[in-house]
C-alpha cells in the first residue's frame, strides 16, 4: 500500500567511503549524541523512525535503552522528509529499529538496506497492528494496535536483553494500563456525541473518530488526496466548501503539520463560520508522552463538540 507520495523522500545515497567513515567516528566517539550514547553505555541501541514510537521505546525500555528518534520536529512536515547520513548512522548501530510500515516511510528500508547488521531486529508498526482502516496506514492513533506494538517491542527487547525480561514486562504492563485513561476518554465522547456530523481534512484521525462513533461528512475521496498530497476532486472540494458554508458540520479537524492551500482555505471559513477548529498532528509535539499528546487532543475534541453542541 503507497502512501503520501511527499513521504517518497530522497534518500541521500551513502557512497562507501563516506559511510564507512562516518560510522568508524561514530563508534569510536561512543554513538551518535542525538538519542543517546548507543551501547557503548551498556545500553541498547534503538531507532524509531518516528518519535511517538521512539516514546514508547523508552518507556519500555527505562535506563537500559539509547533511543533515538528520527522523525521528531514538529515544524517539520513529515511528507517532506528527506534522510541524511546521520540517520544512517544512527541506522547502522541500532540493535532494534522500529518503523512505521504500510509504505508510510519507506525511506528507512533505504536505510537498513545501506547499512544490514547480523541480529538486529526491525518492528513495522503497521505489520503488527489488529486494526487496519483501508487506505490508512496512521495506526498510531489506535490504541489497540499500539497495544500490539508495545508487545512486540517487549518481546524484541526481551530477546535482546532476557537478563532483564522481567522488568520489561513490568514496563509493558504499566504502559497498557496507561491506555485505558485513553480507552475511557473515547468511550465518554462516544456516549455523549456519537453521531454527532464533522470534518476532517485527512484521513490521520479515522482511527479515533471511528471510535467515537463521529460521523464524518468529508467525502473520503479528499481526505485520501490531501492525506497523499495530491488535488482533491475539484467536486469533493465544492462538498467540503458546503459542509462548512451551510454548517452541517459542527466541528472541523484539521493535521496542523501539512497545511496545503485548500485545507487552510477550509478552516479560514471554519472560522467565519464559527466551526469549531480542532489541531491534530502527525508526530507527537516535544515534551509529550504518547498518551499525554493523545489525551490532550482528545480533551480538546471534547470541548469542541461541548462549544458546538451550546451554540
Amino acid at each position: 500500500m503507497q502512501h503520501k507520495k511527499r513521504h517518497g523522500a530522497r534518500l541521500w545515497l551513502i557512497l562507501g567511503t563516506l559511510l564507512f567513515s562516518l560510522l568508524g567516528s561514530a563508534c569510536s566517539a561512543g554513538g551518535l549524541s542525538a538519542g543517546g550514547s548507543g551501547e557503548s553505555a551498556g545500553k541498547l541501541a534503538i531507532v524509531a523512525a518516528e518519535n511517538f514510537y521512539g516514546d514508547l521505546a523508552r518507556q519500555l525500555g527505562g535506563d537500559r535503552v539509547s533511543v533515538t528518534s528520527i522523525l521528531s520536529d514538529p515544524n517539520i512536515d513529515p511528507h517532506e522528509y528527506e534522510s541524511n547520513v546521520q540517520n544512517a548512522a544512527a541506522v547502522a548501530e541500532a540493535r532494534l529499529v522500529i518503523a512505521n510500515g504500510g509504505g508510510y516511510d519507506s525511506w528507512i528500508d533505504r536505510l537498513l538496506a545501506a547499512a544490514p547488521q547480523e541480529g538486529r531486529i526491525v518492528l513495522k508498526g503497521y505489520d503488527l497492528a489488529p486494526v487496519k482502516l483501508e487506505d490508512n496506514e496512521h495506526i498510531w492513533y489506535s490504541p489497540t494496535d499500539m497495544a500490539a506494538i508495545a508487545r512486540a517491542i517487549t518481546q524484541a527487547l526481551q530477546k535482546l536483553d532476557p537478563a532483564h525480561a522481567s522488568g520489561y514486562n513490568q514496563n509493558l504492563q504499566r504502559f497498557l494500563s496507561s491506555l485505558e485513561q485513553i480507552n475511557s476518554k473515547l468511550a465518554e465522547i462516544k456516549a455523549r456525541y456519537s453521531g454527532t456530523p464533522v470534518g476532517l481534512t485527512e484521513t490521520l484521525f479515522l482511527y479515533q473518530s471511528t471510535l467515537m462513533g463521529l460521523k464524518v461528512l468529508t467525502p473520503f475521496d479528499f481526505q485520501k488526496a490531501i492525506a497523499e498530497g495530491n488535488d482533491p476532486p475539484a467536486s469533493s472540494v465544492v462538498t467540503v466548501e458546503s459542509q462548512i458554508q451551510q454548517q452541517r458540520i459542527k466541528v472541523l479537524i484539521y493535521n496542523e503539520q501539512t497545511a496545503t492551500a485548500i485545507t487552510s482555505k477550509l478552516r479560514s471559513e471554519a472560522q467565519a463560520h464559527h466551526i469549531p477548529l480542532v489541531a491534530v498532528s502527525e508526530t507527537m509535539p516535544p515534551g509529550k508522552s504518547y498518551q499525554t499528546w493523545m489525551l490532550e487532543q482528545l480533551n480538546a475534541l471534547e470541548s469542541a463538540l461541548q462549544s458546538a453542541q451550546t451554540a
